[in-house]
C-alpha cells in the first residue's frame, strides 16, 4: 500500500516557479536569431505572388536552374536617395523584399546620406547589431548602453564603428557637405524605432508623456504635429 502522503502532488514555491519560467525565457531570448540557412540559398519565386503583397517568408524558394546572377546583385545603393526627411537623413534599405538574393543569409545594410548638420534621430534595432562604415564626410556616433553611459565620437573617411543590438544610438553629419554610411545588420529584418517618433508619433496617453519628460501638454501637442503623417494633395 502507497503511503498518503506520496499520492500527494508537490507543491513548488510560487518564486522558484517564477525562476524557472524567468530562466527558460531568457535562454529561448539568447538563442533566438535569424535561422541558419538549410541550403546554398534561397531566392524568392515570385511567379505566384509579388513581393509588395506576400510576406517573403511565406514564398517558395526559386528552383536552382531558375537562379541567375542578377539575383545577387542590387544597385539601389549606388547613388544616394533623393527622399531626405525633415532630419537630413536619406536611406536605402538592402532586404530581401528589394534584394531577393539576401533571402534566409540573415543580413541587410542601409546606405545612408546626411545632409550638413543633418542626424539619424535616437533609435535602435531589436534584433540585429549594427557596423556603420563611414563612406563619405565625418560623422559624430555613438550609442547608449544599459547603464545610461554615451560611447560617442567623431568618426571620419574609412573608419568603422559598431553599435551592440537593442541599444540606442545616432549619427549626426558634423561637416557642411552631405556625408556617406554604410550600415550592415546581422538580420535580414533588423527591424528599427526611433525613438521620438515611438514615443511621439503613436499613442502613447498624453498624461504619461508628460510626467515621463517633464512637458506640458500643450508642449506634448506641438511635437506630436511633428510625427503626424503628412497629408498630400
Amino acid at each position: 500500500m502507497v503511503p498518503l502522503e506520496l499520492n500527494k502532488k508537490k507543491k513548488y514555491p510560487k518564486h522558484i516557479i517564477f525562476l524557472i519560467f524567468s530562466f527558460f525565457l531568457c535562454y529561448f531570448q539568447a538563442v533566438t536569431s535569424d535561422p541558419d540557412t538549410l541550403q546554398d540559398y534561397c531566392v524568392p519565386d515570385t511567379k505566384n505572388g509579388t513581393l509588395k503583397t506576400s510576406r517573403i517568408d511565406t514564398l517558395p524558394c526559386k528552383k536552382p536552374k531558375e537562379v541567375t546572377p542578377d539575383d545577387f546583385v542590387f544597385s539601389g545603393a549606388a547613388k544616394c536617395s533623393e527622399n531626405f526627411s525633415d532630419t537630413g537623413l536619406a536611406a536605402v534599405y538592402g532586404s530581401p523584399p528589394v534584394f531577393p538574393g539576401l533571402n534566409t543569409l540573415g543580413m541587410s545594410f542601409v546606405r545612408a546620406d546626411l545632409k550638413g548638420g543633418g542626424i539619424n534621430p535616437p533609435h535602435y534595432h531589436a534584433r540585429a547589431t549594427e557596423i556603420a562604415y563611414v563612406v563619405r564626410g565625418r560623422v559624430y556616433a555613438g550609442f547608449v548602453d544599459g547603464a545610461n553611459r554615451v560611447f560617442a565620437k567623431v568618426i571620419g573617411e574609412g573608419e568603422v564603428m559598431v553599435f551592440p543590438r537593442g541599444l540606442v544610438h545616432f549619427q549626426m553629419n558634423v561637416g557642411e557637405t552631405r556625408a556617406t554610411v554604410f550600415g550592415c545588420f546581422n538580420s535580414q529584418n533588423p527591424g528599427v524605432q526611433k525613438i521620438p517618433a515611438t514615443m511621439f508619433g503613436s499613442g502613447v496617453n498624453d498624461e504619461l508623456l508628460e510626467k515621463a519628460f517633464g512637458l506640458s501638454i500643450k508642449e506634448i501637442s506641438r511635437i506630436r504635429k511633428r510625427f503626424l503623417p503628412k497629408k498630400h494633395g
